[in-house]
């Protein structure tokens, strides 16, 4: 079987590589095409990944400018995809493949965790063959988006204690970049400031930095999404901040972390399911998954900088591991 996979942000990554991996081993033929947007790429090429780039990047914040890119690489996909007539198409959250792949008469399964980025989860749901989320999500939330539930197929917990699974951290990256084990360590991400969903103003993450870069006692890593991101918070010069340059291991950096303080969703996750005390200040909607971990006290939501418990971590919590293999499966679904 050929398997066609979009990937259009930094998080495909590491969703896609151990599912990759199966079918592989199960004898299918894989190819990838990707969007130069974040890490993505970057990424990739560090997950010895082959790709092909196609279309336009990131269209932007602007809804105009998303709509002219989107129409550019939907061209762009099918033109590419056209000729090597697939089997199937497998995407998380990129809504123009299974937009690109109805057209070409392709099945595909579309998967998402977060049900409020209405726009693009409409387009996608409602062209998919089979919708693909987490059972935290209430059914009339996705009816909302084309995702009727005849189509809809679900798995238990997070999509990140699937990939996470098996995982050992790296401890090498400490090393690359520079951090003193001593202090506490901080993982930052920064708010998806070009994302549709998120069109509220976040001046609690500026105090986060604010706090944790003064502090002689702390190394806080941020991990940008953009390069203007990264050139504003190296412009503050502040001491404790460190801003890697290029793409690095964020999971063993999670895993490695005394506390994680994420603006955006998987970072958050990722981060629960490696053990590691995690706050967000995500300024939009939290989605049911998130909500779920709140209620269950494995996630926090930050209102105030000065609540911060900046202390080294006695140990990681408890692990939740799942099978990648129950994950394939469900993508698999779509045939």
């Amino acid at each position: 079987m050929k398997v066609w996979i979009d990937m259009t942000n930094s998080p495909h990554v590491p969703f896609f590589r151990p599912l990759i991996r199966l079918l592989e081993e199960r004898g299918h033929d894989v190819r990838v095409s990707a969007r130069d947007f974040a890490q993505t790429l970057e990424l990739l090429d560090t997950a010895k990944i082959a790709h092909d780039v196609v279309g336009p990047p990131h269209g932007g914040a602007g809804r105009a400018g998303k709509i002219r890119a989107m129409g550019s690489r939907l061209r762009a996909l099918r033109a590419w995809a056209g000729p090597q007539r697939f089997d199937l198409a497998l995407s998380h959250a990129s809504h123009e493949l299974p937009l690109a792949a109805r057209s070409l008469g392709v099945p595909s399964s579309y998967a998402y965790d977060y049900e409020f980025a209405r726009s693009q989860h409409t387009l996608g749901s409602r062209a998919a063959t089979r919708v693909v989320v987490p059972d935290a999500i209430p059914q009339q939330r996705l009816d909302r988006l084309g995702a009727k539930a005849g189509k809809v197929r679900r798995f238990p917990g997070l999509k990140e204690e699937y990939y996470l699974s098996g995982f050992t951290p790296d401890p090498a990256v400490l090393d690359v970049l520079g951090l003193d084990p001593t202090l506490v360590l901080a993982v930052i991400r920064t708010p998806p400031e070009v994302s549709l969903y998120h069109r509220h103003g976040n001046p609690l993450f500026a105090d986060v930095l604010e706090r944790l870069g003064t502090d002689p006692a702390v190394h806080a890593v941020v991990l940008p999404r953009t390069p203007a991101q990264r050139d504003a918070i190296r412009e503050a010069a502040l001491p404790s901040l460190v801003v890697p340059e290029h793409a690095v291991d964020a999971q063993s950096l999670i895993a490695l972390a005394d506390l994680v303080v994420s603006a955006g969703g998987t970072m958050n996750r990722e981060a629960v399911a490696l053990g590691t005390p995690v706050w967000t200040t995500f300024a939009g909607r939290l989605g049911a998954v998130d909500q779920a971990l709140v209620a269950e006290g494995r996630l926090t939501e930050l209102t105030d900088a000065s609540a911060l418990e900046l202390a080294k971590k006695e140990a990681a919590g408890a692990r939740h591991q799942r099978d990648p293999e129950l994950m394939l499966d469900l993508m698999l679904s779509a045939l």
